[in-house]
Order: C-alpha cells, then sequence, then structure tokens
C-alpha cells in the first residue's frame, strides 16, 4: 500500500514507529504535514495538493492530527475520504472524540460507564451544578484541554465555586466532574484496534497530582484489565466509530468509568510498558481492513 500519513512533526516516537512498522511490512509511506496542504474543495474531482504537487495514489491515510489544529485536519482528512483514500480513523469519527461534551453524552446514551458530570453556561447555577457532581471535591475541566492541562481539583465547596466562577469569568466553557478518589491517582488506558483491547497500561500520577498524564510526569507499566474493564473499552470505540483508539478509565467502585477516549493515541509509552509491536498492529490493521474507497462512516449520532 501507498500510505499518507498526516503529522506536523516527523521526528515523535509515534511517527517514527508508525513509518518504521509499515516499511517493514513492505509499504510505501510519506508523512504530509498536515498545515502545509491546501485544496481546492468546489472541484467535483476532490484534490489535496502539497509543497505545489496534487497528491495521488495514496490508498489508506493515518490521520495523526494534534488537538491545536482539528478544524483544519479534520477538513484535510474529509478531502482524502472524497479522494477514496481509507482512513484508519475516519473524520466525522476524530470529531467525536475531540467534542468533549458530545463524546460523553454519546458514551452515556450508549450505556458506558462515566462519572457524573455536569455542563452548564450560567454561572448563576453553580450550587446546583455542584450539587449534580456530589459536591466537593469535584473535578473542574476546561472542554478545550488536553494532556492534562486545564483540569482542577477543588478540594472544598468554596473553592470549587470559586473555580467555576473564574473560568465561567473568562468565557470559557468547563465541565465538573466528580472526583473518584478510589483511583488513587491513577488510571488504566486500554489500546483499542479493530474492536479488540490489543494492550493495557496503569498510569500513576507524579507525587501530589491527581492526574495520571505521561506528559505531566506520571509514570506507566502493564496491567491486566478485568472483562469489564476490556469490554467498557471496546464499547467506547464502537460508541464513537473508532477502530484504533486509547481508551482512559478510573477504577470506580461501582465499576470502570471511562474519562477520555483519545483518536490519536501515543505509542511510546504503550509499548515501553508492554514491550508489544503496538504500531506493528496498527499497520496489520490497515492491512486486514483496507477496501480501495472504503471510507463510509460506520459510527452513528
Amino acid at each position: 500500500m501507498k500510505i499518507a500519513m498526516l503529522a506536523r512533526n516527523p521526528d515523535l516516537y509515534s511517527h517514527k514507529r508508525l513509518v518504521e512498522a509499515a516499511e517493514q511490512r513492505g509499504h510505501e509511506i510519506q508523512i504530509i504535514n498536515t498545515l502545509r496542504c491546501y485544496m481546492n474543495i468546489t472541484s467535483r474531482r476532490p484534490e489535496v495538493h502539497y509543497n505545489g504537487q496534487k497528491l495521488t495514489g495514496f490508498d489508506a491515510v493515518i490521520p495523526r492530527i494534534g488537538s491545536s489544529i482539528t478544524f483544519y485536519g479534520l477538513a484535510v482528512l474529509r478531502q482524502f475520504e472524497m479522494m477514496g483514500v481509507y482512513p484508519l480513523n475516519e473524520s466525522v469519527a476524530i470529531g467525536r472524540s475531540r467534542d468533549k461534551l458530545r463524546s460523553m453524552q454519546l458514551l452515556a446514551r450508549d450505556g458506558v460507564g462515566l462519572p457524573v458530570t455536569a455542563f452548564a453556561r450560567d454561572p448563576k447555577v453553580t450550587e446546583e451544578v455542584l450539587q449534580i457532581a456530589g459536591d466537593a471535591p469535584v473535578v473542574i475541566k476546561l472542554l478545550e484541554g488536553t494532556q492534562g492541562i486545564g483540569v482542577v481539583l477543588a478540594d472544598t465547596k468554596r473553592s470549587a465555586k470559586s473555580v467555576v466562577e473564574a473560568f465561567r469569568g473568562a468565557n470559557v466553557d468547563i465541565l465538573v466532574q466528580e472526583f473518584i478518589k478510589e483511583a488513587g491517582g491513577s488510571d488504566i488506558r486500554a489500546f483499542v484496534i479493530g474492536g479488540k483491547v490489543i494492550a493495557s497500561m496503569k498510569r500513576t500520577g507524579a507525587e501530589g497530582d491527581f492526574r495520571s498524564n505521561l506528559h505531566r510526569g506520571g509514570t506507566a507499566a502493564a496491567v491486566k484489565i478485568t472483562p469489564q474493564e476490556r469490554a467498557t473499552a471496546v464499547k467506547a470505540a464502537k460508541s464513537l466509530g473508532l477502530n484504533v483508539c486509547g481508551v482512559d478509565m478510573l477504577r470506580a467502585k461501582d465499576g470502570p468509568v471511562v474519562m477520555e477516549v483519545n483518536s490519536s493515541p501515543g505509542l511510546e509509552g504503550m509499548e515501553n510498558a508492554t514491550g508489544l509491536d503496538v504500531a506493528g498492529k496498527i499497520i496489520e490493521h490497515l492491512e486486514r481492513t483496507y477496501k480501495p474507497g472504503k471510507t463510509r462512516t460506520k459510527g452513528r449520532g
């Protein structure tokens, strides 16, 4: 296959590993800087141009679209889809996962376990929002935050009200969630490919930090997940229509709850923690599922 990978930084571990895995299996792969693509969107024959040339002949596309360029990245990916290029993850599915509010609404609709979450626009209903989330302590999240940025733990009702009012005063949208104390500052990431969990790790936050993101100094180790956790991860991926994703879960007293579904999960932490060739499994999935022109979104919502 001739594969395009939409990515801005070719030196990232994940991108180098995907290139390595594809080439080892005899495929041709080209990293294309998403922001340098341009398109004539009104052409009846969809085209993507890059560095002064028209991109042609690609069989599949691996979207590694950074959250900060989601809007433009999805426009480029849609253009590839209209050209009949098979996507690892489809544009509609990535769009669902990047919209935290929409993704939670879809997961809740499909019965996936979630922490109690409240959302409101009017700062005058802060009291009621906190009550829905179970009062303090609560976790307050920016809708646009990533990698643990814009996530605050409010220990008391007074501090929670102050944080909510401060965010709303800055005219940013937030979610207020119950704090899963029993998780102990750790979470589970399950790596789902083609409807199966192929690897999982437990991430633990740095000392004094309730966030477990590896980018924030957390650590990771391979972990055996329960059948319920495995089923939850698979159901979450299916709900959003993602073929490949990382599902982040907390171990709550009543069972696993999903915190986020990542449509461009990093490979370094998972491969180092488990010793598995995750990049190779992604390329294998492309080989199994690729069909010319097969770009119609499977998921709904």
